[in-house]
């Protein structure tokens, strides 16, 4: 029987456990896959993305631990492609390299002042109180009495939420410690989430919107709830989300506050232009500019300025308009759409020929859109192709030893799967006495001594 076709995997979020799973299940030909991640943890923003309150949707990691249990998976975690190990290295020795390291930073607004003191990229925040060990040293200043989130999808209404809720519903989460005693001691009294287009081009999902109207010490309030004539006459053709969002957001505006000490606002169409600071520096308005909805050529619907302005007072501002990728090294990359170049999940070089055993998956490949379970259908069109050139005969052919010896003498803190775990049981046992599902170790250095309680690699 011939050996199985090796594979390396880069990147151990959800793109790359359901390409790993796809490809383990193929009977003939056999593949052995090793997933390898920057971080000495797997499952990528299902454990630094999702909102640490949403434990649900974080159950599908019982789905990729299933998958590392395969005798014929490996986890190399701690081990940075281009630092550690380069995409020549890994061609010397895999049949196919797949990358599927997401989209890990942030669109910027491109508006003045946006570089001053107590403007932040949500991905920055969303990593802080998720116990990213990159960020677990962010300076966020919660004293300010009013913050605006900037973006009309789910991970400005998460930010939002975080900001909002009260330490009882924060208590009860894996929210980063250092985290937490920031939050719990908030000053904030008005969110608002600034959305460029109206509801009905608003990306959130229904769940999500829902959330907003529990929240234990906000009120709501809607600013631009009515539709425009455009966006009314595209409502009947609309998705099912788009219409229910209208729905959601238009009872909102109806209900009659509370008297709770939060206001969370929905501001649509108005796009910031300016952050305005003060003498020291920092932050102390957002100038918005009143939008209106516009019929582009082809038909679909715009958000135009209308020339009118206004100062909203802020002094915390979060920018949350997308994600894009950061180049790898040595891989094929379009700077300007932020993704590796691939023909449907093949990677290509300038000419737009595939390069043999090149392939990508994830938000990497087609850019930050869908839920966790988008994913799946994704990564399962890369294996298909990757499938289709084993076939041909068209995959990479390796001539290098297996990679152990290579990571052994480069990497001084390879962590195995069974390195995790031990992270994993010390987090566990540390969140039980409080209640909690975990207590994220948050520190590099935490991490690599957590780790050691592991079996080594090999």
């Amino acid at each position: 029987m011939s050996s199985p076709l090796r594979v390396a995997i880069v990147g151990a979020g959800p793109s790359g456990f359901y390409a790993a799973a796809q490809l383990l299940a193929v009977a003939e030909p056999e593949f052995s896959v090793d997933l390898f991640d920057r971080l000495p943890t797997p499952y990528g923003l299902v454990r630094a993305g999702v909102a640490p309150d949403h434990p649900k949707i974080k159950s599908v990691t019982k789905a990729f631990d299933k998958t590392a249990r395969h005798e014929r998976f490996r986890f190399f975690g701690h081990v940075e492609l281009g630092t550690d190990v380069t995409r020549e290295d890994l061609l010397e020795r895999y049949h196919a390299v797949l990358y599927s390291v997401g989209t890990s930073t942030d669109r910027k607004l491109g508006v003045p002042g946006e570089n001053l003191q107590g403007s932040h990229p949500a991905t920055e925040f969303v990593a802080w109180y998720n116990g990213h060990p990159d960020h677990s040293g962010l300076e966020v200043d919660l004293q300010a009495k009013q913050a605006v989130v900037v973006g009309a999808g789910n991970v400005a209404i998460d930010v939002a939420r975080m900001l909002a809720l009260a330490p009882s519903e924060l208590g009860v989460t894996d929210t980063a410690d250092h985290a937490l005693e920031v939050l719990n001691a908030s000053g904030i009294e008005e969110i608002t989430i600034l959305a460029r287009r109206g509801p009905l081009q608003a990306a959130f999902t229904n769940p999500e919107l829902l959330e907003m109207g529990e929240l234990e010490r906000a009120d709501l309030e809607i600013v631009g709830a009515e539709l425009d004539p455009l966006s009314q006459k595209a409502l009947e053709d609309a998705d099912k989300t788009r219409r229910r969002n209208v729905e959601i957001i238009q009872e909102y505006a109806a209900r009659p506050k509370a008297g709770k000490p939060l206001t969370v606002r929905f501001r649509f169409l108005a796009g910031p232009v300016e952050l305005l600071g003060d003498e020291d520096g920092h932050v102390r308005a957002v100038r918005i500019e009143e939008n209106e909805i516009t019929a582009r050529g082809d038909g679909s619907l715009a958000a135009g300025g209308t020339g009118r302005f206004e100062e909203l007072p802020a002094q915390l501002v979060f920018r949350s308009i997308g994600y894009t990728g950061v180049a790898v090294p040595g891989v094929a990359f379009d700077e300007d759409r932020g993704l590796i170049r691939n023909d449907g999940g093949r990677v290509v070089g300038e000419d737009g020929a595939p390069l043999p055993g090149e392939y990508v998956a994830g938000w990497i490949k087609r850019g930050p859109s869908g839920v966790i379970g988008t994913n799946k259908k994704d990564a399962q069109d890369t294996v298909r192709k990757l499938l289709e050139d084993a076939a041909a005969g068209a995959l990479n052919e390796p001539g290098g030893e297996d990679v152990e010896a290579l990571l052994a003498e480069r990497c001084e803190h390879l962590v195995s799967w069974e390195g995790w775990e031990a992270i994993d049981t010390a987090e566990r046992e540390a969140g039980e006495p409080q209640g909690r599902p975990r207590v994220k170790l948050a520190e590099w250095d935490a991490l690599r001594e957590a780790a050691k309680a592991g079996r080594p690699v090999g």
